[in-house]
């Protein structure tokens, strides 16, 4: 999972770079070409992009920093951690629903990630199976029973236990 990360947010940052060094200066000489900067939409335009791809570059290098920080001895093998795989029973309906928690806000909902910053993964986080916890949503506050979980280990190969 943290090889994932790794690599979706180098492949985002090649990808800004490009722009930065390639797209954007082109699109500052077209503009400068134009004329008048004070009223010339394409100038301002291009400036703000490159403000943005700045900013948006920086805040990668952070991210990437505190990955490079995670220590997989630290994350718990018999709790709910990062990266665990998560099956949960909702106690009024009963239907289930498997997640898996994820860094920062990379999610990606197609394989149902949760965040460990947002409130849901927050509940979830050093808890273990039989565990019932309360999620307080935008509508209502649901509470789901713990059924199993995997942890990052396990999913690696890495636990030996």
């Amino acid at each position: 999972m943290l090889d994932e990360i790794r690599e979706r947010l180098s492949e985002e940052t090649e990808r800004l770079l490009h722009e930065l060094e390639v797209v954007l200066p082109k699109a500052i000489q077209h503009a400068l070409e134009l004329g008048d900067l004070r009223e010339n939409s394409e100038w301002h335009a291009a400036l703000e992009r490159q403000g943005f791809v700045h900013a948006r570059l920086d805040y990668i290098r952070r991210r990437l920093g505190e990955l490079q920080e995670i220590d997989m001895e630290t994350i718990p093998h018999d709790r709910i951690g990062f990266g665990s795989r998560v099956t949960l029973r909702d106690v009024e309906d009963g239907s289930t629903e498997v997640y898996t928690l994820a860094f920062g806000e990379h999610i990606d909902f197609e394989k149902a990630e949760i965040s460990m910053a947002s409130p849901f993964g927050k509940a979830l986080l050093g808890r273990q199976p039989g565990d019932e916890v309360s999620v307080i949503l935008p509508s209502a506050t649901v509470r789901y029973e713990i059924l199993e979980f995997s942890s990052i280990h396990e999913m690696a190969g890495l636990d030996d236990g």
